[in-house]
């Protein structure tokens, strides 16, 4: 609007300054009333122009079909062109893997990504039947450097090892023999959750988790039978923060094995069968290993496993690292092998001469309310170095029974304080029974002239669960027997 005064002077006044006919102006209330409304308006706009970027940079769920993958097709091009997409977008994305069943190659994706990322896998994905096809790799997929990443679904990674494992040679027996690849090999991921997948038949691992840090797993299940080869269900290495819950996990190997440098791990609510156990090692093949600490094992069955719970070291090898503070808490253990074991003359096929012994400290063990079924009569077995004797090892309420008996317990170098109702540790040559001492007892150490190592896995099933260490073998885990 414009007004001219009575010295013929213009201004340009604003609208919200209208004169009325009377040359009086608005009042303040009116004024404010139109101010608000302009910048009303104005946020309108601005919100408007906002969700129209936000939909502009939201990707919403990017199915692979839309990126040419179909059932009964290979879609490792199609998954990597839409994990690409994903891995840029600056909000949260997911990719779709519908229900079919699809083939895929070697895959390995890597981040950082921008925002929060979710593979979601309802469908079946076959890997090549032939390890060469997978060129040597140590993985047939691997997801790496990523935070906040979730493999989700009801999906199945099929590793089709059954032809691998025919041929797999005695990996330490032969090291030219070619690698085996894992099925799904976790590297570097922070803050991340897996969850109702399945893996199958892997040639190797089923599931690797190397460097990362606070991983879950939930109602995950692994799948291999018994006489399949290091097809170790979860094996974890130089991780912090591990969670492993509500799981079904059945393999020719350890169900969950601890490499070197695992910390504060939980196994809570998983059944374990067929397999080795639940394991920690074996360790002590290398220098370059580091401490293990901080594992509960908690409300788990173990159902006709080789083992129960297990800690292994090699004797005559120079690895000197300490593991501590492990325990294993209301376990049912039904006609397992050897349900409780502490095994520091681990050496499977005379591999070593065991004059020298294991240079690792084992310390702050606990085996607390553990009951169920023995397939030997001695359901306890505590062999610890002699050079470095155990510490602090604890059996509180151990009630295992063999044929109808009470189990017995075997143990040298060590001392362990028994509570409850547990097996006192005796000689090889007559374990006492079990007993239910009035308050705690802290059974003798047998002497190791009586007491020799406890029996080593037979080679027909036995294969190990290596540790996983970056400084050897890059990032894989040797193959050495269980």
């Amino acid at each position: 609007m414009v007004i001219k005064l009575r010295h013929s002077t213009i201004y340009n006044v604003p609208p919200y300054f209208e004169i009325t006919q009377s040359k009086s102006f608005k009042s303040s209330k009116s004024i404010k009333e139109d101010m608000m409304k302009r910048l009303s308006i104005t946020i309108i706009v601005s919100f408007l122009y906002f969700v129209a970027d936000f939909v502009a940079a939201q990707p919403g769920v990017l199915d692979i079909s839309k990126f040419g993958g179909a059932p009964n097709a290979d879609i490792t091009v199609a998954f990597t062109t839409a994990w690409n997409e994903a891995c840029a977008s600056t909000t949260a994305a997911k990719i779709l893997i519908p229900a079919g069943t699809y083939k895929m190659g070697l895959l390995d994706v890597k981040g950082p990504c921008k925002a929060p990322i979710e593979v979601q896998v309802d469908g079946t994905i076959e890997a090549p039947i032939k390890n060469d096809d997978l060129k040597g790799a140590e993985q047939w997929i691997k997801f790496d450097t990523i935070e906040s990443f979730t493999l989700s679904g009801k999906g199945v990674f099929d590793g089709q090892g059954a032809d691998t494992w025919k041929h797999a040679p005695i990996a330490w027996k032969d090291t030219n023999s070619s690698k085996r690849a894992m099925n799904i090999y976790f590297h570097a991921l922070t803050n991340s959750l897996v969850t109702g997948v399945t893996s199958k038949d892997s040639k190797y691992f089923q599931f690797m988790v190397l460097a990362c840090r606070n991983i879950t797993f939930n109602a995950v299940t692994v799948i291999a039978p018994d006489e399949s080869p290091n097809t170790d269900g979860i094996h974890i290495g130089r991780s912090n923060g591990v969670t492993i819950t509500n799981s079904n996990i059945g393999t020719g190997d350890d169900c969950i094995s601890l490499g070197d440098g695992s910390e504060k791990v939980t196994v809570e609510n998983v059944n374990c069968g067929p397999g080795h156990g639940i394991s920690v090692g074996s360790l002590g093949k290398l220098t370059t290993e580091e401490n293990v600490a901080g594992l509960i094992v908690k409300n788990c069955t173990l159902t006709k496993t080789e083992n129960g719970v297990r800690i292994k070291t090699w004797p005559d090898e120079p690895g000197k690292i300490t593991i501590t503070d492990m325990h294993f808490e209301d376990i049912t253990m039904v006609d397992v092998m050897n349900p409780i074991i502490i095994d520091q003359e681990y050496c499977p096929w005379n591999q070593c001469s065991k004059k020298n012994p294991s240079l690792i400290k084992i310390s702050k063990v606990t085996f607390k309310n553990i009951k169920g079924t023995s397939g030997t009569a001695e359901g306890v077995t505590i062999i610890c170095s002699s050079g470095v004797p155990c510490e602090g090892v604890e059996l509180n309420n151990v009630d295992l029974t063999f044929n109808g008996a009470p189990a017995k317990a075997k143990c040298s170098h060590v001392k362990p304080l028994v509570t409850g109702k547990a097996p006192i540790c005796g000689d090889s040559a007559s374990a006492s029974p079990l007993a239910s001492p009035a308050s705690g007892v802290t059974s003798p150490s047998a002497s190791p002239t009586s007491n020799p190592a406890s029996p080593s896995a037979s080679p027909a099933s036995a294969s190990t669960s290596p540790s996983a260490s970056p400084a050897s073998a890059s990032a894989s885990p040797s193959a050495s027997p269980a």
